[in-house]
């Protein structure tokens, strides 16, 4: 057959709906725009964990859609979340991405959030406690108690992550919203505390939804020397791919064979509690959050959305708290050397992605992106991003492959 001309190029592929996407989804920024109001505004986000605030008034910053956020552990050991901005001209409060406000910093008092600006001072549960001259310039119009800092909805669940949304009536609770997908990890995550022993970051340029793709489908295995030589037999290749509501995807388990790649070793003795030996399980969370416990190390990837064509990855290793030194160093060996930043896995993945935001940044043209292998639900079977593009189908009424067009009951029933 040869090469395609532009019109065979651009010619629909012989597949059924839902099993190819428009590649303007990742490229157009009014697609991103559209993104960040109507589903990243409105979802449940795991900004961190709750080891990453070990002690009262310790914090940390991060985004949500663009809006800046402090999250903060109260001296009543409440983890709270609320905008970093302060109320009365709108600055961003704290710009350190960590640390604490026990000890007093040279713009404001110990114990206290202090905008740098003018001074203004609130307490760990968001309350306006300091207003500079509050009586000489306000009188009785307006008093600190008619101000503070705009509180988020905030949970800790399955196994101490900290999840904020936006919404302040969310449609669910965050067990309503991810419990289901996370019942084959409960039970070791909630066994004993965990802690975040590992942190890294990256900005990729590429769509953030092209990352989730890496984290939903198992075809581009072959890409990854280590997974051939660790994996690659019956047991590895049956594994399902289990869809739930909200556009959640699990992948089912099997037992990883280290000892056949040169210098590994069987992960066995520090596995996770209640997970047999050596086994790897992965829960993927519309829009854009991946839990990957691979044996005695459990991996998050959380994803920020910065642009169509660019994304920050958060990337978190965590291993149980009462590790010994020795436990603790064995864990960090076994994440890093398969999801560190100089692993086997990751760095392969991260060159994956961007080679695709290079072919599919903003102006270039329209082309299909094919999402229609079928092969019984098990890791080769794409029904990962099928399922994921129909649910962000109705989230932004938009039909994946035809984006400019809604996304009907006739688009649901097809996908």
């Amino acid at each position: 057959m040869p090469a395609r001309n532009h019109t065979q190029w651009s010619a629909n592929p012989p597949l059924e709906t839902g099993e190819w996407v428009d590649s303007r989804i990742y490229s157009e920024q009014e697609i991103f725009e559209e993104e960040n109001e109507k589903i990243f505004k409105h979802v449940w986000v795991p900004v961190c964990h709750e080891s990453e605030l070990p002690k009262p008034y310790d914090f940390r910053t991060t985004t949500i859609a663009r809006e800046p956020i402090v999250i903060c552990r109260g001296p009543d050991n409440e983890v709270r979340a609320f905008l970093n901005v302060c109320p009365h001209r709108g600055m961003l409060i704290e710009r350190r991405p960590s640390g604490s406000f026990l000890e007093g910093q040279p713009s404001g008092n110990p114990k206290r959030i202090t905008c740098m600006f003018h001074a203004w001072q609130f307490d760990m549960k968001g309350n306006c406690v300091y207003v500079a001259r509050e009586k000489e310039g306000y009188q009785d119009r307006l008093c600190k108690e008619n101000v503070g800092l705009r509180r988020l909805r905030c949970e800790v669940k399955f196994g101490g992550f900290v999840w904020v949304n936006l919404d302040d009536n969310p449609a669910q609770t965050v067990e309503e919203w991810c419990g289901e997908p996370f019942e084959c990890l409960r039970e070791s995550l909630n066994a004993e505390p965990l802690e975040v022993f590992h942190y890294h970051k990256a900005i990729v340029d590429t769509n953030y939804k092209l990352w989730h793709d890496t984290n939903s489908e198992f075809y581009h295995d072959f890409m990854h020397y280590h997974n051939r030589i660790t994996g690659f037999n019956d047991a590895y290749f049956a594994r399902k791919n289990f869809a739930y509501d909200n556009g959640h995807v699990v992948v089912g388990t099997f037992e990883v064979n280290y000892e056949n790649y040169e210098g590994f070793e069987s992960r066995a003795e520090l596995s996770f509690p209640h997970l047999p030996p050596n086994q790897w399980y992965m829960v993927d969370l519309f829009p854009g959050f991946n839990f990957n416990l691979r044996g005695s190390a459990l991996r998050c990837d959380i994803v920020t959305p910065l642009g169509p064509n660019k994304v920050m990855i958060e990337f978190r290793g965590l291993g149980l708290k009462r590790d010994t030194p020795e436990e603790r160093m064995t864990r960090i060996n076994h994440h890093n050397s398969i999801w560190g930043p100089f692993g086997r896995n990751l760095h392969e993945d991260l060159i994956g992605v961007a080679g695709q935001g290079a072919t599919m940044g903003p102006g270039t043209e329209p082309r299909h992106i094919l999402h229609g292998r079928h092969e019984n639900e098990t890791i080769h079977d794409e029904i990962g991003m099928r399922h994921y593009y129909g649910t962000w189908g109705q989230w932004m009424n938009r039909l994946p492959s035809e984006p400019d067009k809604p996304y009907t009951a006739t688009a649901v029933a097809a996908e």
